[in-house]
């Protein structure tokens, strides 16, 4: 897959890709980057192509001309490709956007910097995406970001695909806990049932785990999610232990007939 990103930092974008899966993906050929720096399309070259805003305010906004010229030639230099823009605006990537983008051959990504970017650049996006309610100091690392995400989804990647299936978000559900040894530590031993050597018994476990973690922490994930009678089986035993263990954590042995705070 061929990434082009329109960055003001190109040389950062470069050195970062060099380390770890990307590493590794780039220098087997298996993903391809090509950096634009909108200033070296400006009609006099400058370090920065940016202006102050209309309207005055804080900051600095960068400039249409050159920007919507690096777009222009970031498509023209290959097939054809949607162009991407990371800002705090964005509708949010998931999962299920990296997988739908991940099947695409080449994409163009916008990073801006300073303020903003010229409004009427953005009407030459095709999609406006957000990494989170956060502000940064640019979208290069939102861009370097949705790379690592993307890169996981092609063959090849990452040497064997099965562990795609267990991540959070995979199957729609946070990933269950994991352990390695030691088995015992004074903060805790690691569950029976992963030392049993039982696969089904541990594969009902992880399922059960990934449910319970995902009704605690991402409730949102479940709500529109159709659970199976034994899903929902399981989603119940784990709710029935998960408050068992907080109001013992409360002091309080009788489920029945107390309460606890926050639970």
């Amino acid at each position: 897959m061929r990434f082009d990103v329109i960055s003001v930092l190109p040389q950062w974008l470069t050195s970062a890709v060099r380390c770890g899966v990307l590493g590794r993906a780039f220098e087997e050929g298996l993903l391809e980057l090509v950096s634009w720096n909108p200033c070296d399309f400006d009609e006099v070259p400058r370090p920065f192509c940016d202006d102050k805003p209309y309207g005055g305010g804080a900051g600095m906004i960068m400039s249409a001309p050159p920007l919507l010229r690096a777009i222009a030639a970031a498509r023209k230099a290959g097939m054809d490709a949607p162009v991407v823009c990371l800002t705090p605006q964005g509708e949010p990537l998931t999962n299920t956007w990296v997988k739908q983008l991940a099947r695409l051959p080449r994409l163009i990504l916008v990073a801006g910097r300073y303020e903003g970017i010229d409004e009427r650049v953005m009407q030459a996006m095709d999609m406006e995406l957000s990494v989170g309610d956060l502000i940064l100091s640019g979208g290069e690392i939102p861009a370097l970001l949705l790379m690592d995400a993307i890169s996981r989804q092609i063959p090849g990647v990452l040497g064997g695909q099965d562990a795609l299936h267990e991540e959070s978000f995979a199957d729609g559900l946070l990933e269950y806990p994991q352990y390695t040894r030691p088995a015992t530590l004074p903060e805790g031993e690691v569950p029976t049932i992963l030392r049993s050597g039982n696969h089904g018994a541990v594969h009902a476990w992880r399922h059960e785990q990934a449910l319970g973690r995902t009704w605690i922490r991402r409730p949102d994930l479940l709500a529109g999610r159709n659970l199976s009678a034994q899903e929902r089986t399981s989603l119940v035993a784990f709710v029935a232990d998960f408050l068992e263990q907080r109001y013992r954590a409360c002091g309080i042995p009788d489920l029945g007939s107390n309460a606890c705070e926050h639970t």
